[in-house]
């Protein structure tokens, strides 16, 4: 049984998924707005949630974990340069799943998560 358990599987093994979802996160903290599939969209959404959290703390031991999940050193340096006087004063919400049309190929639920 799967009762109470938060992790959505995605279909792909543990270390896939990992790597999935660093990358979508990456991407999302580099451009700002991506379109991707519903489910992958919620499961990114915590984990984008965590990197801001540690960029708005801004301690040395914040960007050492936030260095080990983002793929970019650089785009780690811009997070913590801008995620203080952006998401100062809020206590989480800073991103936004939008549901858009579905996939054409297979109709698949598709959505764009943007940051706020």
């Amino acid at each position: 049984m799967r009762h109470r358990c938060r992790v959505p599987k995605l279909g792909k093994p543990a270390d896939q998924r990992k790597a999935l979802l660093r990358s979508l996160t990456t991407e999302l903290i580099r451009h700002g707005r991506i379109t991707t599939t519903l489910v992958k969209a919620k499961a990114m959404r915590p984990e984008v949630e965590k990197m801001v959290t540690l960029a708005k703390s801004g301690t040395l031991a914040a960007r050492r974990q936030a260095l080990g999940y983002i793929y970019d050193q650089n785009l780690v340096h811009a997070l913590f340069e801008e995620a203080p006087e952006r998401y100062g004063n809020r206590q989480g919400g800073y991103t936004r799943v939008v549901r858009t049309v579905p996939r054409r190929g297979d109709n698949a639920e598709m959505a764009i998560i943007e940051m706020m």
